[in-house]
């Protein structure tokens, strides 16, 4: 069981948008996994093999309790029965309180569909006559408290953002943990719109941006599916 289960469509995704708030949770005590939906096989530079050991290495530098990949189709993830069995599987195995997936909408279409195949999967796990297995044995249901979509290339209102400013040293480190895909002078590989080193100026500027909304050096902002509570408004910024 972890508190907080994060979902990428891709190896990376969640350690450009979610990166900092994963090691200011398990700063603050939470124990945090990661589930890469497909390894990235159809991206332009490097290979499933680099990006698996890069992925490992980002785990590390964050922090989690462990990353797993569900081996999905990269550029053809879809709303099957088959694909949403295989996220509810992993819901189910790690009980999270909450997920954090891919952003609503973006630039990769992937993402999208990413996070509405994890939503519509978190409800379905809660479904008892939804029956998964995992080693011949089967999963009870589970629901998560709260999903939480991170924001990534195309800027959306967020309905939070989380302080990320004593973070995100941390954050961009494990960033560029993934060589094979961001600013590298020394690669040898064809230019990206990610490869560049104006993207990865662009991840400090959206962050420092994120961050200047709710007064605060660096953020991270969030949407999300129903409203958030509380029972303190002292305990807002």
């Amino acid at each position: 069981m972890v508190d907080i289960l994060a979902f990428g469509a891709h190896p990376d995704d969640v350690e450009l948008s979610a990166g900092g708030t994963l090691i200011k949770q398990i700063k603050n005590g939470s124990t945090v996994g990661i589930v890469d939906i497909t390894m990235g096989e159809m991206g332009t530079r490097g290979t499933p093999e680099i990006r698996s050991m890069e992925a490992a290495n980002a785990m590390k530098i964050i922090g989690a309790n462990f990353r797993e990949n569900l081996k999905m189709p990269d550029s053809f993830i879809d709303l099957s029965k088959k694909s949403i069995e295989k996220v509810v599987q992993a819901i189910r195995t790690h009980k999270p309180k909450i997920v954090l997936c891919n952003a609503v909408k973006d630039r990769h279409p992937e993402h999208g569909i990413a996070s509405e195949l994890v939503s519509k999967a978190c409800f379905i796990s809660g479904l008892t006559k939804f029956e998964t297995f995992i080693d011949g044995k089967k999963q009870d249901s589970h629901r998560p408290k709260n999903i939480y979509h991170y924001i990534q290339d195309k800027w959306i209102n967020p309905d939070f953002v989380m302080d990320i400013s004593d973070e995100i040293d941390q954050k961009i480190k494990a960033v560029k943990a993934f060589e094979s895909q961001f600013y590298n002078p020394k690669s040898s590989e064809p230019n990206t719109p990610i490869s560049s080193k104006d993207f990865l100026d662009s991840v400090m500027s959206k962050a420092n941006l994120m961050g200047r909304t709710i007064d605060k050096s660096f953020g991270e902002g969030f949407t999300v599916e129903r409203p958030i509570g509380t029972s303190d408004l002292m305990n807002l910024f």
